[in-house]
């Protein structure tokens, strides 16, 4: 990532001290190369680690992800059983519907991306494991 900051830079000074114009682009393009292969090595250190937990022996490790999951799957279960409740009770459930905003809203922001990130990152090493056919 550092890298990819001060390409506009290395891609000047490339202009003033190559002066060939198809050395120089060879020279950029063997940057960008040099770049991905980076991005890429730690996408794969990423998903390696996320595979890691997933096959971990220990129940707790290779389970959390699925069970901070399912906490959320909870939750929306309750709101939609709340929004059919309040057929019969409108004024019970709204109260409940506006106490459960407050609870939500009091929650911060990096909670959310947290969770965003552990479902992203759950579902994306589950396909790749599936695709692979390790899962069953």
């Amino acid at each position: 990532m550092a890298l990819l900051s001060f390409l506009p830079i290395i891609g000047d000074v490339l202009d003033k001290v190559i002066p060939d114009a198809a050395e120089r682009e060879k020279a950029k393009l063997e940057l960008l190369k040099a770049e991905q292969s980076g991005k890429l090595d730690e996408t794969k250190t990423q998903l390696s680690a996320i595979l890691a937990e997933a096959q971990s022996a220990d129940p707790w490790t290779s389970r959390a992800r699925p069970t901070f999951l399912y906490v959320f799957y909870v939750l929306l279960i309750l709101c939609v059983i709340g929004g059919v409740l309040g057929i019969w009770w409108p004024d019970r459930v709204t109260t409940a519907a506006q106490n459960v905003a407050n609870l939500m809203a009091a929650l911060p922001e990096e909670l959310w991306w947290v969770f965003g990130a552990g479902y992203l990152g759950y579902t994306g090493a589950r396909t790749i494991e599936k695709s692979k056919g390790a899962a069953k």
